[in-house]
């Protein structure tokens, strides 16, 4: 396996916790996003969707009640505990159009052309290949299904990374990214995510600026408790600091989401890129 591939799965392995105890909450946050998505594979009921890098599984659950009992959707993602956690949810919640499995983007366990849309909601960032993996995403489609994918745009766009990320530079360096190497922000420039989908084949490939409000019904303490936890960047660095720093730096912190605060929790502007292109008709 390339070194590569194994950070990003250690990476997302030890964050699937955070990610199942936060479900109702990201789920809350990113239901704009899985939206978006929905409308631009243009999914409707009865259809076969596979979800890429479902996490604790969003949005498929939300394509699931979409798509109805005469559809179906698979979810897939690289990390065993994310796969287990999404099938809890799936079971808790009744679903019986949903099923889970643990597989890579760049080497897909389908038949080609088996479904007819195809959606990943801030996954492609963090594939190895993201030129593979969309071929694959092709490969599986049915022709003239859709691939729709989800990215942030800059980070200085969306303050529900940048409102931490600026305050823990001041206690921990932080190095950026090496160029093209996984991380959340690597396909925000417009026009990078839309060339690997002309890359690997797509047909009629689009892009647009998808504008909305991240929204969070939880106090500020317990949306800080949420942030370091479901990050694995956040994690790694709070545990640099002393006991003294971590609290000082959680003052901060609090003190600075206070002003995206409304009557209800918390809400930040956010922006996304939504790239979407689909498979040559036979």
């Amino acid at each position: 396996m390339p070194a590569e591939k194994k950070e990003v799965i250690s990476r997302w392995t030890g964050s699937a916790p955070y990610w199942e105890k936060h479900r109702d909450i990201i789920r809350e946050m990113f239901a704009p996003v899985a939206e978006a998505l929905i409308a631009e594979a243009q999914i409707k009921s009865g259809q076969t969707v596979l979800d890429i890098a479902t996490g604790p599984g969003e949005p498929a659950l939300t394509i699931a009640e979409r798509v109805g009992l005469e559809g179906k959707v698979v979810g897939i993602d690289v990390i065993p505990e994310m796969a287990e956690a999404a099938r809890r949810e799936a079971h808790r919640r009744g679903f019986r159009n949903a099923a889970f499995e643990v597989a890579s983007a760049d080497r897909l366990p389908f038949q080609g052309s088996s479904f007819d849309a195809v959606v990943s909601r801030f996954g492609v960032m963090f594939f190895p290949s993201p030129v593979g993996s969309v071929r694959e995403m092709l490969r599986v489609l049915k022709p003239g299904g859709r691939i729709a994918l989800a990215v942030w745009h800059f980070a200085e766009r969306n303050p529900f990374h940048y409102a931490v990320s600026k305050i823990f530079e001041r206690y921990v360096d932080s190095p950026p990214p090496a160029p093209d190497s996984p991380d959340a922000f690597r396909f925000a420039k417009p026009g990078d995510l839309l060339g690997i989908l002309s890359k690997a084949g797509a047909a009629a490939p689009s892009e647009r600026l998808l504008q909305f409000s991240i929204r969070a019904s939880i106090p500020v303490e317990e949306f800080w408790d949420l942030r370091s936890e479901m990050s694995d960047k956040f994690r790694t660095r709070l545990a640099c600091l002393s006991n003294e720093q971590r609290a000082e730096l959680g003052r901060e912190v609090v003190q600075a989401l206070r002003a995206f605060s409304v009557d209800d929790g918390l809400s930040f502007p956010a922006e996304v890129l939504i790239v979407s292109g689909r498979k040559q008709p036979s």
